[in-house]
């Protein structure tokens, strides 16, 4: 099937959808007029679903803060276990270092303690004393060679405390943040949640309609500006295969700090998708937009990452015809949506 046939596909299947959304938006219309009317100076239903939207990214951005303070805690975890092989290392080598001087003075004890200079005065030919002199040279060579190599290693080790110690202080630090992090991921999902539990069954229900309207206002607005017509739809072999383990794993519910194979968040299931495909890439979106090359959305393909908000605290996989692939918040599992349904920070490419 060619490009043109595959893109016209993509928008007709695309139009139904929205459509779809249309006619099931219609359909609720009754049942929300049949809602209880607010109180007077209540919030309208809209408002309550901004706060709702607005908890949960406020969750995304924590939930981003608590990934990075956990990868750099596994970085300097492995740090602190490297210097510690290091320092056991060094206090072998010294212990070696000290071996090795103790058989020269017991070699000295055995020669009867006389001085390499005294011996070598009375020595019976020039060949002997030659032969002796050059002995002594490489003697004393010897001894400053292992005096500088315990100092070195001596020093080593004072180094790799200094370094350790730096590491500890650097994981408590990060420990720190992911206990905050946590606890503002944990309160912000208490309050949405507390926020969703107080509206009727009706009121639920019209919610989430008019969470989709939202996504399908703004996912109209973004194709209403031609970008279809422009975007180059080619995908790497690379991102054929990312874009195939991020879209098997729809259905698979939002778990914040969750990296697979059962539950994922926004950035554990692009990072695993790219692992997947043979790529390691930074584990959270603030980092993948911060380390990861851009490009133009006009040049954006399948497989490449899509940062949203201001804050870079989302990100979903770019799959073809306007579409993405995400794992959207707590009570959502993995789902496609509208590349254009939240506004775009960046588009960064994995495999440029």
């Amino acid at each position: 099937m060619g490009t043109v046939e595959r893109r016209r596909r993509g928008a007709s299947a695309l139009t139904l959808l929205c459509a779809t959304a249309l006619l099931a938006v219609s359909a609720m219309t009754g049942a929300a007029q049949a809602a209880p009317v607010p109180e007077p100076g209540a919030k309208s239903l809209e408002q309550v679903r901004q706060d709702i939207d607005e908890l949960y990214r406020q969750a995304g951005t924590a939930t981003d803060a608590y990934n990075l303070a956990e990868s750099e805690a596994k970085a300097q975890s492995a740090k602190i276990v490297e210097i510690a092989k290091q320092v056991v290392a060094g206090q072998d080598r010294i212990t070696a270092l000290k071996n090795r001087a103790g058989a020269a003075a017991r070699a000295q004890y055995r020669s009867g303690g006389m001085p390499a200079g005294a011996r070598l005065a009375l020595s019976g030919t020039p060949s002997q004393f030659l032969d002796g002199a050059d002995r002594i040279r490489q003697g004393e060579k010897a001894t400053t060679d292992l005096l500088s190599e315990m100092n070195r290693t001596q020093s080593d080790l004072q180094q790799y405390a200094k370094d350790a110690s730096a590491q500890w202080e650097k994981l408590e630090a990060n420990r720190i943040k992911q206990e905050n992090a946590k606890k503002q991921i944990e309160e912000k999902i208490k309050s949405a949640e507390s926020l969703e539990s107080k509206l009727e069954a009706e009121e639920k229900a019209r919610l989430i309609q008019l969470e989709q309207e939202a996504q399908y206002k703004a996912q109209t607005a973004w194709l209403s500006s031609g970008v279809l017509k422009e975007l180059n739809s080619s995908a790497s072999e690379a991102g054929k295969k990312a874009v195939q383990y991020a879209t098997a794993q729809m259905g698979k519910p939002y778990v914040w700090g969750a990296e697979g194979p059962d539950s994922f968040d926004c950035s554990g299931l692009t990072s695993q998708a790219w692992r997947a495909a043979g790529k390691g890439i930074p584990r959270t979106s603030q980092e993948q937009l911060r380390l990861l090359p851009k490009v133009a959305i006009k040049d954006m393909r399948p497989g490449d990452l899509i940062i949203y908000f201001d804050d870079a605290s989302h990100v979903g996989m770019y799959v073809g015809d306007g579409a993405m692939v995400h794992a959207p918040r707590p009570g959502r599992s993995v789902t496609l949506a509208g590349a254009g349904s939240m506004p775009i920070k960046a588009v960064v490419r994995p495999d440029a």
